[in-house]
């Protein structure tokens, strides 16, 4: 088996190097190809990662490439996680909104807007080298916004399948409140990706029994302590919200935080140069502590179970995906872009069913769903009534005033990456 990472050279790397070395029996890689072409940082990842391999004794080779065609020729699954612009980008994605009062957030409202105007011709000119190099394997998106990007991937026709850690990280956790292990867990996850529910918390698959109001119960304070949000919203919600909907729920109080501390990006960057120091040192060979700072915390058993599925290899017969609705959820169109649980195998991914949704939550994932389908838009044909139409739609913005002002600011700061601009 062949797999292939674009956007090899991230520090989040070594996070799936470690899974693939432990979970070898589950995902039996014999190739694996690191493409990026950051060749500097590519060298030192590409060493930590055969490091890691040999220290757990996993036979399979390492390959590090710029040479993107070569590297997915052959492949079985290619997993996509790009930056494009880097944490200079994000930076000004997580600073510019503020200044119309909006949050400043790297995947959602207008710095998520500009990111994905970045990033689709990108990955749509990648997917479409893939599928001339290789037409049969499988894409599987890690790179945000991941709903936008895989919906432009799907929409293209290609093979592809949207990743994230969010559930998984719940199932974790809860988990170990419960006192269980994590394959104990079935999430009823329900939303959009980076705007999602757990409406169910069950016993051993889709049909067990349902203990999220006893997780509630007994743990709600300190599970709405994680999402900074207040407990007594969790129990007249009866849900978990995501972490991200505390964008949504406490927008203002969220603006003002953020308008008083050093961005998130100006954190991580220091953390990947502190990072790619300890990658450089020839006696590390294992993923140091330092990268459970950086995000992405399960990733790799996330990507390991979804790329095992897709390859008829094994992994979890229910996972959370990025896919498309088909009538999943009755209030948006079939070609949505949903995160749900869904059957995977490799045929592809097949929605669950999803009970009733309250309209608290319904509305909300219409009106972003509606703001996706104009983001989609703006990033496909570019212009400035289209980034202006996609702004004025998202509920993180929604003020002609607000809209207009951003749309500047976006097209601004990313005009190098906007071939129209």
């Amino acid at each position: 088996m062949k797999l292939t990472v674009v956007g090899g050279g991230s520090t989040y790397t070594p996070e799936l190097i470690d899974g693939f070395a432990r979970l070898r029996d589950t995902l039996p890689i014999e190739e694996l190809v690191l493409v990026d072409p950051a060749a500097e940082r590519l060298e030192l990842v590409g060493g930590l990662a055969r490091r890691i391999f040999a220290r757990q004794g996993h036979p399979g080779r390492i390959v590090t490439t710029d040479d993107l065609d070569a590297g997915v020729d052959g492949a079985d699954a290619v997993l996509l996680q790009l930056r494009v612009g880097g944490q200079a980008a994000r930076e000004q994605d997580e600073t510019w909104p503020l200044e119309c009062g909006c949050v400043g957030q790297e995947t959602t409202g207008a710095g998520g807007l500009a990111k994905a105007l970045r990033t689709v011709p990108v990955v749509l000119d990648i997917a479409e080298r893939v599928r001339r190099t290789n037409p049969d394997a499988w894409i599987i998106d890690f790179t945000n916004p991941v709903g936008i990007v895989t919906r432009a991937l799907l929409q293209a026709g290609h093979k592809a399948v949207g990743l994230c850690n969010v559930a998984i990280g719940f199932q974790r956790k809860f988990a170990a409140l419960l006192g269980l292990t994590p394959t104990d867990i079935h999430l009823d996850h329900v939303g959009l990706n980076h705007l999602t529910w757990e409406t169910g918390v069950r016993l051993g698959g889709p049909e067990g029994e349902d203990v999220l109001p006893r997780l509630l119960a007994e743990h709600g304070d300190a599970i709405a302590a994680d999402l900074h949000l207040p407990g007594p919203l969790l129990d007249r919600l009866g849900v978990v919200p995501s972490y991200y909907l505390r964008y949504y729920y406490a927008h203002d109080e969220v603006v003002r935080e953020l308008r008083t501390k050093p961005s998130r990006a100006a954190e991580v960057a220091e953390m990947e140069r502190q990072l790619l120091k300890m990658y450089g040192d020839p006696s590390l060979d294992e993923k140091p502590e330092l990268l459970g700072k950086r995000g992405g915390a399960f990733y790799s058993e996330a990507a390991v179970d979804l790329a095992a599925g897709l390859l008829g290899g094994g992994g979890s017969p229910y996972q959370v995906v990025n896919t498309l609705n088909r009538g999943t959820l009755p209030f948006l169109p079939d070609d949505a872009v949903i995160e749900v649980q869904a059957a995977v195998g490799p045929k592809g991914t097949t929605p669950l069913p999803v009970p009733p949704v309250d309209p608290l939550f319904a509305g909300l994932t219409a009106n972003v769903t509606a703001y996706e389908d104009l983001a989609l838009e703006a990033a496909l044909r570019g212009g400035r009534d289209r980034v202006f139409r996609a702004l004025l739609a998202h509920p993180l913005v929604g003020q002609h005033a607000y809209a207009d002002a951003l749309t500047d600011q976006l097209i601004a700061h990313n005009r190098e990456h906007l071939a129209w601009a």
